[in-house]
């Protein structure tokens, strides 16, 4: 199904918002006018699009606080899928996603009329323009140098979009590999390579297999709140093989004890698979479909590095448990913050931190403070004060946090604020990132990879466990939806910075810690 419009927008911290990339099919905007009828919404400027984007997104510097409409509990956004407010009305449905410093959109076409809104599963462009999107990014952010090499990208953009979608249908979402057909040589290949597989071997014969897993977590110390949490893994491959049509089988095991792997979506390459390894649901009440594996996926790779599948486990705890407690007084607050990592989870972090941010305060006039382990240290504008943890627990497996923070004004004078998180409402996010280990146990290895060509490959199998985006540069981005909304941390609507958190809420006294599951996203108590 064709696309209306397609744009990428810059969006960093240091630089102000800009038009990237535009591109409109008129064809299709005659049809979109033919189909829509009177509830036919117009595509205005870039300008006006990007500034209706930022509002909606709530990325614009005016627009930090609360807003009803866009932030209330009575709008949950559970996709990318957005309505913008321009000149002629509500232009909808655009799709919208964020990576790095840019935000990718599109306006696919409805072959309906707008009014009443259709479902969105009824409407098939979504799906296409979703994969035209993730295509545009992983090829902008593809490459060894991502940074350097987007301004040479975004100028080939407009060649390869007239390949992949002429005249606004989208064909091809494989941007790279398009990209490789033309700058490669066909006449150089002495054998004939599929359509999809263009171009051949570079370098020495190798398979990469990295399994990462990404932990959510809520945590609120209190009875009437269950506390949650999830394990989302990804297996990620890269197969250089002298094989034009290499086939490669990887297993994925689990220890006697190992969570089972559920909802696991496999990459179309995947020539076979176990059906019974498919049906296997988080969703539902009670599943006696899980499988303990080992889950064998062969599959014919493509020359790009790709995700081969994704998978949810139900792990019976939190890698780390905490709890958070805050009496607050005036100008000063006290706090008190306990951390016990679970005695299953290998104890070596890459890095481990713990944030408290404070909002709709003044700054932070002074802190004093005693710690068991780690240091502390300040924000540079003075409203967060992080816990660098380090490489380590101690052997106890539990550090306890304690201390009294003194801002200059009980009220907000500048700083963040945030709308939810007033008074004693307030929570700890945690960052980490810990190598070779899964929280299901999940693993593979050299002898699990089976490569069926004359090529010897060198095998390189990886894993790591990370809290959700641990990547994130900013870390007091989360919206007060996310705080308002959801006792757990993994929803769409959950902003790029939600890390593994513990969250806090006003209680009439502060209860002792002691004797009770420390646990993580921690909810302040008064």
């Amino acid at each position: 199904m064709p696309l209306r419009a397609v744009w990428i927008f810059s969006h960093g911290r240091e630089q102000p918002s800009a038009v990237k990339f535009s591109r409109r099919f008129p064809t299709v905007e005659k049809r979109a006018k033919a189909f829509n009828r009177a509830s036919h919404v117009s595509i205005p400027d870039n300008h006006e699009v990007l500034k209706a984007l930022l509002l909606e997104l709530g990325l614009t510097q005016e627009n930090k606080n609360f807003v009803e409409y866009r932030d209330g509990c009575s709008r949950i956004r559970k996709t990318h899928v957005h309505a913008l407010n321009v000149p002629d009305g509500k232009l909808w449905p655009v799709l919208a996603m964020q990576s790095a410093d840019f935000i990718y959109a599109c306006l696919p076409l409805v072959e309906q009329q707008l009014e009443p809104p259709p479902s969105l599963i009824s409407i098939s462009s979504i799906s296409e323009a979703f994969s035209l999107l993730s295509g545009a990014m992983t090829f902008i952010h593809s490459g060894q140098n991502p940074e350097a090499d987007v301004p040479s990208r975004l100028s080939h953009l407009a060649s390869l979009l007239t390949q992949a979608c002429p005249l606004g249908s989208p064909l091809d979402s494989n941007l790279i590999g398009l990209h490789e057909v033309v700058n490669s040589s066909a006449g150089n290949q002495a054998q004939k390579a599929p359509a999809w597989r263009f171009n051949r071997q570079k370098g020495k014969s190798q398979i990469d297999v990295h399994i990462t897993e990404k932990v959510t977590c809520a945590q609120y110390d209190e009875g009437h709140d269950s506390d949650t949490w999830q394990v989302y893994g990804t297996v990620s491959c890269k197969c250089n093989l002298d094989a034009i049509t290499a086939s490669v089988t990887v297993g994925l095991h689990l220890p006697a004890n190992g969570s089972p792997l559920q909802d696991i979506l496999v990459h179309p390459c995947v020539t076979s698979v176990d059906s019974s390894l498919l049906i296997s649901s988080s969703v539902a009440i009670t599943d006696d479909s899980a499988s303990n594996g080992p889950y064998k996926l062969p599959f014919t790779p493509p020359l790009e590095p790709f995700n081969l599948c994704h998978y949810t486990s139900q792990v019976p705890v939190p890698p780390i448990l905490g709890c958070y407690q805050m009496t607050e007084d005036g100008c000063n607050v006290q706090i008190s913050v306990k951390l016990k990592l679970h005695e299953s989870v290998r104890n070596g972090f890459d890095h481990c931190e713990a944030h408290i941010p404070f909002f709709n305060k003044g700054h932070i006039k002074h802190f004093e403070y005693k710690v068991s382990h780690g240091q502390m240290e300040m924000s540079r504008e003075k409203s967060r004060l992080v816990w660098v943890i380090g490489q380590k627990f101690p052997k106890s497996l539990e550090m306890v946090l304690s201390g009294t923070v003194t801002f200059s004004s009980d009220r907000l004078s500048s700083g963040p604020t945030d709308a939810v998180c007033g008074g004693n409402t307030a929570y700890v996010k945690l960052s980490f990132r810990i190598p070779e280990f899964t929280l299901t146990g999940c693993y593979t290895d050299q002898y699990s990879v089976q490569n069926f060509s004359t090529a010897k490959p060198k095998i390189l199998t990886c894993k790591s466990l990370i809290s959700q985006c641990e990547g994130a540069r900013e870390l007091l981005t989360v919206r007060a939806r996310a705080c308002e909304r959801a006792p757990d941390c993994e929803g769409t609507h959950v902003r790029e910075s939600e890390l593994l958190t513990v969250r806090a809420r006003t209680r009439e006294r502060a209860p002792d810690c002691e004797g009770t599951h420390a646990r993580t996203y921690v909810r302040a108590s008064s």
